[in-house]
């Protein structure tokens, strides 16, 4: 504390005490004690006061370098996915000299994502027959990717809906019912979408992406005449069902490459019982359509389907050639569930593809 904070304190208290010449010099002495102390104080407010008004300034230069220094870094992140962008565009041709497309990998991974379930089991599993055994095949994921999105949202917004009403169900059924007679109030059920509302180009409605299948003959040196053969699967939204046919063919759908690839296998018979329960009796598959609904494709994508009668008494029933025929249509679907889906599909393909070209 300064001296001449306590001075009027100690100059009553003392003056009582003394004589009063010796409180004259006693006085005088706490005077100058008072004034050598004002200077003092002054001195180390003056000098505080100077350094602070250094570091001030100091630290203002600082601030000034940091936000300089966040700007050009916030400039150079902005304008990093552009780079980036055309340091892909500029490394295309290298990966395709070098037979590695890695952009094109993560694109085609990225549209997998909007891919429904059924196709991409099929995208998954044919990709990981290439990167694991070196299947001598090319994928593709083409449509409308925009499409696709507006898709996946109103499929995520009709779960959630779904899962609200759920909530607010259960809730309902476990409110106490305030009718007097004591009976729960009845509930009204909800209508099931007629068969007659289905028109043609609902039933057949696909899902925007599809996939792309290039089977490249694995026996060809020369990479521009390896290509035998492009399937197309596509996802029917209305049957929940997948359906892949030959890429710009021109065969009459009878005589197509993959009527028939495994015993009793037209593509003309839809492989779900709801599927025939939305279209109705009156209602089959077009025939016309070059895309069919084989059974081995529900497989691949991981639907697999019962029978409408089981094996064992459709078998029991039939002559005996007729056995012997639908027994070796079950030894060959046995024979496919059991081996390498994917593999036992592309041989299979692939051998015919071969023969149907072989000279005569």
């Amino acid at each position: 504390m300064p001296y001449f904070i306590g001075t009027p304190f100690l100059f009553t208290f003392y003056r009582p005490l003394l004589p009063p010449s010796l409180f004259c010099e006693f006085h005088l002495f706490f005077q100058v004690c008072v004034l050598i102390d004002v200077e003092t104080y002054s001195y180390t407010y003056l000098f505080q006061r100077k350094e602070l008004c250094k570091l001030r300034e100091k630290l203002e230069l600082q601030k000034k370098a940091l936000q300089e220094t966040i700007a050009n870094r916030k400039k150079f992140l902005s304008s990093l996915p552009s780079q980036l962008k055309a340091l892909k565009k500029a490394s295309l041709p290298v990966q395709h000299q070098l037979g590695v497309p890695q952009t094109k990998k993560l694109m085609q991974h990225q549209l997998a994502e909007l891919l429904p379930p059924p196709l991409y089991v099929i995208y998954s599993q044919l990709f990981a027959q290439k990167e694991a055994f070196g299947e001598n095949i090319e994928l593709d994921i083409t449509g409308n990717v925009k499409d696709a999105q507006a898709f996946a949202r109103q499929l995520a917004n009709k779960d959630a809906a779904m899962s609200t009403n759920l909530v607010n169900s259960k809730l309902e059924d476990d409110a106490p019912d305030d009718n007097s007679d004591g009976q729960r109030r009845s509930k009204r059920p909800k209508k099931a979408p007629t068969k007659e509302n289905l028109d043609h180009s609902e039933i057949y409605q696909s899902h925007p992406l599809k996939v792309i299948l290039h089977i490249n003959d694995d026996e060809a040196s020369d990479m521009n005449s390896a290509k035998l053969i492009t399937l197309e699967f596509e996802f029917l939204i209305k049957l929940n069902i997948v359906c892949v046919g030959v890429e710009d063919s021109e065969e009459v759908p009878q005589h197509n490459i993959l009527c028939n690839l495994f015993p009793d296998d037209t593509g003309l018979e839809l492989p779900q019982q709801s599927a025939k329960l939305r279209i109705g009796s009156s209602l089959s598959f077009d025939e016309s359509r070059t895309s069919r609904p084989y059974k081995w494709a529900q497989h691949l994508a991981g639907i697999d389907c019962l029978p409408e009668v089981s094996p064992l008494v459709s078998v029991s029933e039939e002559s005996s050639s007729e056995t012997t025929k639908h027994a070796s249509g079950l030894s060959g679907l046995s024979l496919y569930r059991q081996q390498n889906r994917v593999q036992t599909v592309v041989q299979r393909i692939r051998t015919r593809k071969k023969a149907q070209l072989a000279p005569v």
